[in-house]
């Protein structure tokens, strides 16, 4: 897939037709796109699935695109939201800065402190705090967050185990992500497991809330 990026990409010296050209190749002509029909969200997650079927969420997608714009020397960073992620890329020719929805690969040009029509919400006001760049840390927490509570909704406790277990070794004291696996662990009925986890949980809740 690289190969061929890089390949349909070696006349073209324009960043902002390289990146234009990427996205054509990406979502037209490889087909990659949102989920469609009935499935399972955790199946729109799996890169490896995503990879073979061409469907995926938009963290999935965004993650895959990223990664070859990056081993093609694109200027495109990953920027996370609350409850989604895009992307956003700075060619040296433009002076603004496109925000691209990795659903739909609209890319939208964007001043900071301007308004961004149709990513964030129907019109929403970005400033530059809004798209700092994320780490590749930031977008592997995103997947696996994501992953986790889809794989919770679906019943399939043992992998949404393992999901909050490597979040935790991002942050091991995090208290919402020891509460979430005591969730888990109260499903999968490991009670006094369970119960350690949400009983620090609380007390953590507890010394937030008292020292504020």
């Amino acid at each position: 897939m690289l190969r061929l990026a890089q390949e349909g990409d070696c006349a073209v010296v324009d960043q902002e037709r390289q990146i234009e050209r990427l996205l054509e190749l990406f979502y037209d002509e490889w087909g990659f796109g949102a989920s469609q029909g009935v499935y399972r969200l955790s199946d729109a997650l799996w890169l490896d699935k995503v990879l073979v079927n061409r469907q995926g969420s938009a963290v999935s997608l965004g993650a895959i695109l990223l990664w070859i714009a990056q081993r093609l020397a694109l200027p495109v960073v990953p920027v996370i939201f609350p409850t989604q992620m895009l992307l956003r890329a700075d060619p040296e020719t433009s002076e603004e800065m496109w925000l691209i929805n990795p659903f739909n690969a609209r890319p939208r040009r964007a001043y900071p402190g301007g308004m961004a029509e149709g990513n964030i919400g129907p019109v929403a006001e970005l400033f530059n705090e809004d798209l700092d760049e994320a780490d590749n840390a930031e977008v592997i927490r995103k997947l696996l967050d994501t992953l986790k509570s889809a794989l919770m909704e679906e019943r399939q406790m043992e992998l949404a185990l393992r999901a909050s277990e490597a979040l935790l070794q991002f942050n091991p004291e995090d208290p919402y992500e020891i509460r979430d696996r005591g969730l888990i662990y109260a499903q999968l009925d490991c009670d006094h497991v369970a119960l350690l986890d949400l009983s620090y949980s609380l007390s953590s809740a507890r010394r937030i809330r008292s020292a504020r």
